[in-house]
């Protein structure tokens, strides 16, 4: 059976054995020469023309070439072409040039200079010789392929289908070009030119499926359905036993709207192969289409239960569904869970499928269980930056301290450059109390950040209360004044920033500016009108602190903001009431080392 040419421009160019070239290419949209670049090309022509006939009147008037001669000529062709096969076009354009005087008029030497003019990007010298190369030799066909991907190159495409079209005509047994020129007239949007070629060539090579594929393209541009259709029912008759045939025919009707049609075609086609994936896929679709939910979701539980489904066809579905999670109906994560979990099955040792597995965790709140999934993910390829740090935010979401510090140890390994990576190591590290770590891992971090001014902030913010716990507090304010240049909203800057003034004493008119700020924003967040409470305090506002703490305790019951009441009060001369509430909150825990001193000597201590 005859070899089909399947791209657009297959070139097959050599002259000889040991001489071949095989480029190929896809041809752009047709763009026509403007008048000025066809006169330039004319003229090119016609001084390349004259050119020649010049040389062979010169040469007709000498004597034949000597012996010599032609020795020399056949050289300087032989260097011509051993130059071009190095790549060394100016020099193979030097030699063959030469031969060319010599011998003007060899289809040959002409051929071999337009090869090497098109490899060196002189595109109209390898059209010219090329021409001229055809018409030495007009039944050489790969002359007249070079010379079509010279104009192709050039966006000729009307040239370089008349191109072809000569090759078909001039060349015995060149049928199998056909294929070419019809390509050729499909880039141009030369539809019925393009079918009469096809057709050509099905009378000359019989059924061909590429034949009836680009027929069937032809025919829905042409919005000619029915004669689609039935092109597609041509290739399911001469493959009887293909699916694949029967599931392009559904995948057909489908996306033109004939459903029940193409519920039929795909039930045919399982009926060849009960477990094709691609047919309950069109099924699925289908169904979904009909407003058959719950058909269409067993369809697509099927699919994901074959293994010939390949992962990167899972993989697109799945993300298809995640842009929809967490779904308001709880089937549908369901849904998607069971086909994560069948993709995973199916591809136990591809980092791919774990990965979208536990995005599909990640959403529909199973966090847990997406930490785990991404590590198992890790252990097949730990190349991913995005893998890892969802793993880390995992791990912070989830308060996991000792995992935090060790997956971030882990990909800073591999990603030293991330600066989110530092940012949680840090975390960690102040989780785990030990602020001289923290601190060195943030500033190291910090210096990364480039134009992401909310990242710094939180960098900033989290010096803050490192330098804090190591007790420079000039280093600490200065971190907290930097994060609120970043964000001056930031509500854990204020808050803190304000309760370590007030427990230093220091700033408590800024101090009572910040943390109002915050108490205006969330006016009953006890944790936040205690540290109010606590500046008010330093500022022996002790009755503005009683306000502010009885309101935080209208929801608390935290130990350390009854210990400050019982301060308040102490202060205020209630000294019974203040040691009732000293006892509360002892019993409560998660106060101050102070607290024991207080109840033994029913004495404010600070």
């Amino acid at each position: 059976m005859r070899q089909v040419v399947l791209s657009l421009l297959v070139w097959v160019g050599l002259t000889a054995p040991g001489y071949a070239q095989a480029p190929s290419g896809t041809p752009e949209p047709p763009a026509k020469l403007s008048r000025k670049e066809q006169r330039v090309l004319e003229k090119e022509q016609r001084e390349l023309e004259k050119r020649v006939a010049e040389l062979r009147a010169k040469r007709a008037l000498m004597p034949g070439l000597s012996e010599r001669e032609k020795e020399q000529s056949e050289a300087l062709f032989v260097d011509g072409v051993k130059y071009v096969m190095l790549e060394d076009y100016p020099k193979g354009l030097e030699n063959l040039l030469k031969a060319y005087s010599l011998r003007p008029d060899n289809a040959a030497i002409n051929y071999k200079i337009a090869e090497a003019s098109l490899l060196s990007g002189n595109l109209r010298d390898a059209t010219n010789y090329a021409e001229a190369a055809t018409r030495l030799d007009p039944q050489n066909a790969y002359y007249y392929l070079l010379l079509a991907q010279a104009q192709a190159s050039q966006k000729q495409y009307e040239a370089a289908t008349k191109t072809y079209a000569t090759l078909i005509k001039q060349v015995p047994n060149s049928g199998s070009y056909l294929f070419n020129l019809a390509d050729l007239y499909l880039a141009q949007n030369h539809l019925p030119e393009a079918l009469t070629t096809l057709d050509q060539a099905e009378k000359e090579f019989g059924q061909v499926d590429e034949i009836s594929f680009k027929k069937q393209q032809i025919y829905l541009k042409q919005n000619k359905l029915d004669l689609a259709l039935a092109e597609g029912e041509k290739l399911i008759k001469a493959n009887p036993t293909e699916a694949r045939y029967v599931l392009a025919q559904a995948e057909m009707y489908a996306s033109n709207n004939r459903l029940p049609d193409a519920v039929r075609v795909t039930q045919q086609a399982l009926r060849l192969d009960p477990d094709n994936p691609q047919a309950h896929l069109i099924l699925s679709e289908v169904y979904r289409q009909q407003k058959q939910d719950a058909d269409a979701d067993q369809q697509l539980r099927q699919a994901f239960a074959s293994p010939a489904l390949d992962i990167d066809a899972r993989v697109r579905i799945l993300v298809g569904y995640i842009k929809q999670l967490p779904s308001p109906k709880e089937p549908t994560n369901q849904l998607v869970r069971d086909l994560a979990a069948a993709t995973v099955k199916s591809y136990p040792k591809d980092a791919k499928a774990y990965a979208i597995s536990g995005d599909v965790q990640t959403l529909t709140d199973h966090k847990k269980d997406a930490r785990n999934t991404y590590l198992q993910a890790l252990r097949y390829d730990n190349s991913k930056f995005q893998v890892w740090q969802q793993v880390v935010l995992i791990d912070a979401e989830l308060n996991q301290t000792d995992s935090l510090l060790v997956h971030s140890g882990r990909a800073l390994e591999l990603f030293p450059n991330q600066s989110s990576l530092w940012f949680y190591n840090g975390v960690a590290y102040l989780l785990k109390k030990q602020p001289q770590k923290g601190v060195k891992a943030l500033e190291h971090g910090r210096k990364l950040v480039v134009n992401n001014a909310p990242l710094l902030g939180q960098f900033d913010a989290q010096l803050g209360d490192a330098y804090h716990e190591l007790h420079e507090y000039e280093k600490s304010d200065s971190a907290y004044e930097s994060a609120l240049v970043s964000d001056p909203d930031n509500v854990q800057v204020l808050n803190n920033y304000s309760y370590f003034l007030s427990l230093r004493g220091e700033k408590l008119d800024k101090a009572k500016q910040m943390s109002g700020k915050v108490v205006k924003q969330f006016p009953d967040n006890d944790t936040y009108l205690d540290t109010y409470a606590w500046v008010l305090y330093k500022q022996k506002d002790y009755a503005g602190a009683k306000t502010a703490l009885e309101k935080a305790l209208q929801t608390s019951k935290d130990g350390s903001i009854i210990e400050h009441y019982g301060d308040v009060l102490f202060q205020l001369g209630e000294k019974d009431k203040a040691v009732v509430e000293w006892q509360r909150a002892h019993k409560i825990g998660g106060t101050s080392d102070l607290l024991e001193r207080k109840l033994k000597d029913h004495k404010l201590y600070e």
